[in-house]
């Protein structure tokens, strides 16, 4: 079978479908997306989207959307439409969408199946008795006094769970395994609980419910999926999925297959932990652009295909890694490299009068949308007599190597023509407030001195032309590697009290206060900034992406 070049490097997960093919196993690769729907969708599971979706497209198959809906306790339809868009916003597109509240009756069907085999009883036994006599790793199980409880009893009861009779705990059901097993997994598992609780999608059909290791199997039998992919931690669960395959009328036989999940540093892809950060308020919420959640990257301004690039370089293996989160802005710059407009924005405005500009007029200076790109085009820059520069491009007392703006010192202002420091401001503290400088008409576009070198060059806007707009510049969250690592210090400890800087009076080029949210740009010599939607027309707000260049790297390069 020929495969299509278009998915990246090839793993282990694809080479075996591959030789599966080949031995004419399958006739078409169905996989599936199993989320629950309690709460958002983080860069693991990113992983685990594009690994599922890829896999099938490269060999003409498709992917299912299902929602593990099993738990009415902490499932909300918002979550559901998050995970949506998300995935659409990834760039993939699902066969069906389907949910495991859509098979609730053939999976109770299933369990009655079940019972009349001897294979499942009802145990009658609270929480903490079934805890406690499940035994260690080193030590077998206890079997409950209700196991040998006869089938037609069992039965009975089990119905009369369905039908409410009892109050939550008051019984489960468990699958008769075998209690001395290795794997504690098969240690008859509970896979029913009762819950009065109301079903998003159900309503009050329902009060009880299949635990997710027993609705997952089944759920994928019935959609006909070929190949479960799960991350590693399900590795102990898959013989309980293979025993309940094996002994129960499924249409279809799918098989696991794991591959270890993302681990990246700097951050926490725990859904506990982001639960945490967001119900203490350590972050604004769930799509704060320090989340490693989807919708907050996506509002930090990183690009589907970014993701998808990284996902493929960091590849598909059984080993558990690291990932450092440089690798990710990485491929974020590689890929805003190639698309984002430039634009100039000052962060810190210092402003500076062209004692020789003509007082009252305006220039207007043709500059490349993108420098390497002449197909997109130019932008008109505004020259006016008074504008702004970076604060941090001037300095009064210059070291040798400083190729910035100094007193006597030139610079070329970008796109534009060389100027002179003559005179410096400075209020009553003596705080500079203003630079008064020449320019040289020689080195405008087209005149005998365009081509004259000096050492530095500083962007800049119009004092007139600008608009003023918020600027937060994100980091990393965390200011460890592995923030949770250290079970004695809560990982809250490790916050990043400089993972936010937020910037009030920045100014950007006119055309660039326009942008819609999710747009764009290269603020020359600044970073990757991206529109955020807090910001309107009158007062933009713009969120740092990534730094033109990898920071940390030099950082933890110093042994910061």
């Amino acid at each position: 079978m020929t495969e299509p070049d278009i998915q990246g490097p090839t793993h282990f997960i694809r080479n075996r479908i591959r030789k599966e093919l080949d031995a004419g196993q399958y006739q078409q690769i169905v996989t599936r997306f199993p989320p629950e729907p309690n709460g958002y969708l983080h860069l693991g599971h990113a992983k685990s989207i594009a690994l599922n979706f890829s896999v099938a497209e490269a060999f003409g198959g498709h992917t299912n959307l299902r929602f593990d809906d099993t738990n009415p306790a902490k499932e909300e339809q918002r979550y559901i439409d998050a995970i949506k868009e998300d995935v659409r916003w990834l760039g993939y597109t699902w066969k069906h969408e389907r949910h495991a509240s859509d098979y609730f009756e053939q999976l109770y069907a299933w369990a009655l199946h079940l019972i009349d085999h001897g294979l499942a009883y009802v145990d009658s036994q609270d929480a903490e008795s079934i805890r406690a006599q499940r035994g260690t790793l080193t030590e077998p199980g206890v079997e409950s006094p209700f196991r040998n409880r006869p089938s037609e009893e069992s039965r009975d009861l089990f119905q009369r769970m369905r039908a409410g009779e009892f109050a939550d705990g008051a019984h489960v059901l468990r699958a008769k395994i075998d209690m001395a097993s290795g794997n504690i997994n098969l240690r008859d598992p509970v896979i029913y609980r009762i819950r009065h609780l109301t079903h998003p999608r159900t309503g009050d059909q329902w009060c009880i419910y299949p635990s997710y290791d027993y609705a997952h199997g089944q759920s994928d039998a019935i959609e006909h999926i070929t190949h479960s992919l799960c991350t590693l931690e399900f590795e102990d669960h898959r013989p309980l999925y293979e025993w309940l395959l094996a002994h129960l009328p499924v249409p279809s036989h799918p098989v696991q297959i794991e591959f270890s999940r993302l681990n990246l540093d700097f951050t926490v892809l725990s859904k506990r932990r982001l639960t945490r950060l967001v119900d203490e308020g350590h972050v604004s919420g769930w799509d704060d652009p320090r989340m490693p959640t989807l919708a907050g990257v996506r509002r930090r301004g990183f690009t589907p295909e970014a993701i998808r690039t990284f996902c493929a370089e960091i590849g598909v293996t059984k080993s558990d890694s690291i990932i450092p989160f440089g690798v990710l802005e990485n491929a974020l710059r590689n890929d805003l490299n190639e698309r984002a407009p430039r634009t100039m924005a000052v962060l810190r405005p210092l402003k500076l009068v062209l004692t020789n500009f003509p007082e009252g007029e305006t220039e207007w200076l043709d500059a490349a949308v993108h420098p390497q790109k002449p197909d997109m085009g130019t932008r008109r820059v505004a020259m006016t007599r008074e504008i702004y520069i970076e604060a941090d491009d001037f300095m009064e007392e210059a070291p040798k190597k400083f190729f910035r703006l100094k007193p006597g010192g030139e610079v070329r202002l970008r796109n534009a023509f060389i100027i002179r420091c003559d005179e410096v401001i400075k209020d009553t503290g003596g705080q500079v407030v203003e630079l008064r400088c020449s320019l040289d008409p020689d080195t405008r576009s087209g005149q005998p001195g365009a081509n004259r070198k000096v050492k530095g060059t500083i962007h800049w806007v119009s004092a007139v032309h600008s608009v003023q707009t918020e600027v937060r510049l994100y980091d990393r969250l965390f200011q460890v590697p592995d923030p949770a690592g250290d079970k004695a210090v809560d990982f809250t400890e490790h916050l990043n009290p400089e993972s936010l800087v937020v910037i009030p009076d920045a100014r950007i080029e006119p055309e660039t206060a326009k942008a819609r949210p999710g747009d764009s740009f290269q603020f020359e010599r600044l970073g990757y900034f991206a529109a955020d939607p807090d910001g309107t027309p009158e007062r933009p707000v713009f969120n740092r992406a990534v730094t033109l260049r990898d920071t940390w790297a030099k950082i933890e390069g110093q042994g910061a």
